[in-house]
């Protein structure tokens, strides 16, 4: 009997966000291994632009739930739909992000589903018809794999882990839902604030990340960074000691208590290297860390490193990053 597969795509101002094409990719994955079928399901309170393109990444159907009350995520409100949508397609693996949508997500729909949860994999397999997860635990020095034997089973999958692969050109077929939302929320929307200022790349999204540290000494001296992942076209980081001391904001923040990510590239600048900023980008593929400390921990696990002053290293850096950049 064929296992149905249903993994949710986040959406944002109607369009796919890039973990979606990620969480199908997985999706797809598994249900090669077990001999299943992608279902996708997107909430919006319009339509979604175009919603068939996850057939490319191994879609068997996508699913748009349309309602009003999708304008703004609510974690009461979608985890009812997507909990409806489950349970209609009796769907015996969900995968979402582990973003910040899908980590707020997840654990009221376990608890809707009454199922099993796994947070923040790494990697999925199958033995013997059961799906194992692979995941981070101890602030990321150790790696453990879950075997699940649930009747049903959920997983976040961390961002730019699961490097999305189009398995086709055909579009998946597409169609419109209204989940039941169980009475609605018990919440109320008062007021959205949009961030002020340039918009950035999301970290976790971010293929290219340029963090800073307290080893850059003052808030100003951000503005290098700044020009560095200007140049780089990357997003800003900062290690939590900077966001506690008021430097940068919390969204900026990777670690344990922060964001986690994944990207190709990572800049660690004047980061010492605390177990607790291992912890949010120790999985990143190459990492690049300058520091006056020879003997910081940051280094151990550096592919590259770089001894030297950050004011004096930084402008030199990015003066020749951008001339190579304006040679191609």
């Amino acid at each position: 009997m064929s296992i149905q597969i249903l993994a949710f795509a986040e959406v944002r101002d109607g369009k796919f966000k890039k973990s979606a094409q990620e969480v199908t990719t997985a999706a797809a994955s598994l249900a090669a291994s077990l001999g299943g079928t992608v279902t996708v399901l997107a909430l919006s309170a319009g339509p979604v632009a175009d919603a068939g393109s996850l057939g490319r990444f191994g879609a068997n159907e996508v699913l748009v739930g349309n309602d009003p009350s999708f304008a703004t995520f609510s974690a009461d409100v979608y985890a009812k739909a997507v909990a409806d949508c489950v349970k209609q397609r009796d769907a015996k693996v969900v995968l979402l992000p582990h973003s910040a949508v899908g980590k707020d997500l997840a654990p009221r729909l376990s608890a809707l589903l009454d199922c099993a949860q796994i947070s923040d994999a790494i990697d999925l397999s199958t033995a013997g018809g059961a799906i194992q997860v692979t995941r981070p635990v101890y602030a990321g020095k150790a790696r453990m794999t879950a075997k699940s034997t649930a009747g049903r089973t959920l997983v976040t999958l961390r961002p730019n882990v699961f490097t999305p692969k189009a398995t086709g050109s055909a579009d998946a077929p597409v169609s419109t839902i209204t989940p039941n939302l169980g009475g609605g929320s018990k919440l109320k929307l008062v007021q959205v604030v949009e961030p002020q200022g340039e918009k950035r790349i999301e970290l976790t999204e971010a293929d290219t990340i340029v963090s800073g540290g307290r080893g850059l000494k003052a808030p100003e001296h951000f503005a290098l960074l700044e020009k560095l992942a200007s140049v780089l076209g990357a997003a800003l980081g900062a290690s939590r000691a900077v966001v506690d001391a008021g430097w940068r904001s919390h969204s900026e923040q990777v670690g344990q208590t922060g964001k986690t990510v994944s990207p190709n590239l990572y800049f660690a600048i004047g980061i010492s290297g605390a177990i607790q900023h291992l912890a949010g980008m120790s999985s990143s593929r190459v990492i690049v860390a300058i520091n006056k400390d020879k003997d910081a921990p940051i280094f151990k696990i550096a592919n590259y490193g770089l001894v030297g002053d950050v004011f004096e290293v930084l402008p030199a850096l990015t003066e020749a990053l951008a001339q190579a950049k304006a040679h191609h």
